[in-house]
């Protein structure tokens, strides 16, 4: 919402996506119940609007499969808030399914494993066989092959996006937080000797502040500059110091929808599926010609959505440069790559055989965008001077609700153990997290 901006708040925070609104809304909570403050003590300000970036158009996937420990601990903090306020956050949960080849048995397995440990529930499948059986007990018409490894969570799903952001904010407005959007941070006012920010300059005025939150995901890279942070780093890894390495670096999403009726995509007891993640080796065939257009790692995702069937494939590298504003899909900054289209629809048609011949009914829809991934493609959420804590999520974000409710804890003076693993200084002490085999930036 439009809005007069103060002259001073307590907290300031920067980005009216799932981090920015998420942060306000369990700060609220937590100065309440401390009897230390409210809401009132919160001014959320965001250039454009709610959820008028990343979190916007994000394909709403909710997951917990991560071969990370620390990223499958803060993504059970936000499994269990996703499910305590379904409703109002719009989430629907179905599970994830991601089944892949034996590459990647050792993953699922390890993963299968903390999901068991943590009380998360999910069944593990292995061997090529049983887990064509399990896979044709929910899809009679399954037919992919060469998989042999399936992790099922029955947790997790997806959440309609701008849906979601809208009741987050709500939630936050309910405990007086103030959201005020059209206001563009143009810098920082930095008032000690020890780069503590007093003020944020915006084009509506300066506000002096207390406290500063930067949520503002594919954007970290202008911000970050603005609080004077280098965008060059050194990072130990396998104990080799590999030094002055680009901070940031961007890929281009790549997603779409096929014109597919919801009644149609539905499990054979006549559920919604669970959101779908295939990795494959077996030859990708075009679905439109038959042609062949890999018989390399591939990897595609999809879910059903309001009007057809919703998801996406391995994203474009950009580099270490890219123009991000204009946001959004109908920006002709976001045209999918033009091979995008065959590739996925080959996906699809390669697991399913309802979905042969689709690819003529693929339509552009309100998703993809740009990302901004971190010099090891993992979040950064630490505080990277004495007031200012920074959310980069590494394109790793709509799903991580629950870290807007780790930040506040920090906020307010406490350790937190599920975000410690996330901290800036890891890339100097070699403190990385593992890397899967599978073909996404973010695995």
């Amino acid at each position: 919402m439009s809005g007069e901006v103060p002259n001073s708040v307590r907290y300031c925070i920067i980005g009216a996506g799932v981090h920015g609104l998420s942060t306000a809304w369990h700060l609220a909570r937590e100065l309440k119940t401390r009897g230390c403050g409210s809401g009132s003590d919160i001014l959320v300000v965001d250039k454009t609007g709610i959820a008028a970036g990343a979190s916007g158009i994000a394909c709403g996937v909710v997951r917990n499969n991560y071969y990370q420990p620390a990223m499958s601990r803060l993504m059970q903090v936000s499994v269990d808030i996703w499910e305590a306020h379904a409703d109002e956050l719009h989430y629907r949960p179905v599970g994830y399914l991601a089944t892949a080849t034996e590459l990647q048995t050792e993953e699922f397995l390890t993963t299968a494993r903390r999901h068991e440990a943590a009380g998360y529930r999910a069944t593990f499948v292995e061997g090529e066989q049983d887990v064509r059986r399990y896979m044709k007990q929910i899809f009679p018409d399954w037919k992919a092959r060469g998989l042999s490894v399936c992790l099922h969570e029955h947790q997790g799903g997806f959440a309609f996006n701008r849906e979601s952001m809208f009741g987050l904010a709500d939630l936050g407005k309910a405990e007086a937080v103030r959201i005020v959007t059209g206001v563009t941070v143009t810098g920082f006012g930095f008032s000690d000797g020890d780069g503590t920010v007093g003020r944020v300059e915006t084009d509506q005025g300066p506000i002096d502040v207390e406290h500063v939150v930067v949520a503002v995901g594919p954007w970290i890279r202008q911000l970050w500059s603005l609080l004077g942070l280098s965008e060059r780093v050194d990072v130990l890894k396998n104990g080799d110091l590999q030094k002055d390495l680009p901070m940031w670096t961007y890929w281009q999403l790549q997603e779409g929808e096929i014109d597919f009726a919801p009644q149609d995509y539905l499990t054979v007891d006549g559920s919604t599926p669970p959101v779908m993640h295939v990795d494959s080796t077996e030859p990708l065939l075009s679905d439109r010609t038959g042609r062949q257009i890999t018989d390399e790692l591939w990897g595609i995702y999809f879910k059903q959505d309001r009007e057809g069937v919703q998801g996406g494939a391995v994203p474009i590298h950009l580099g270490h440069e890219a123009q991000v504003d204009p946001y959004g899909p109908d920006s002709p900054l976001y045209t999918v790559r033009d091979d995008f289209t065959d590739y996925w629809t080959a996906g699809l048609a390669h697991c399913l055989q309802r979905f042969e011949g689709k690819s003529a009914t693929y339509k552009k829809t309100a998703t993809g965008g740009i990302g901004c991934f971190t010099v090891d493609s993992f979040p950064v959420f630490d505080m990277m001077r004495p007031n200012v804590y920074v959310v980069a999520d590494s394109n790793h974000g709509y799903k991580m609700v629950g870290v807007g409710k780790e930040v506040a804890g920090v906020l307010c003076g406490e350790y937190s153990e599920v975000l410690h693993p996330f901290r800036f200084g890891r890339f100097a002490e070699g403190d990385l997290h593992p890397v899967s085999s599978g073909p996404f930036p973010w695995q």
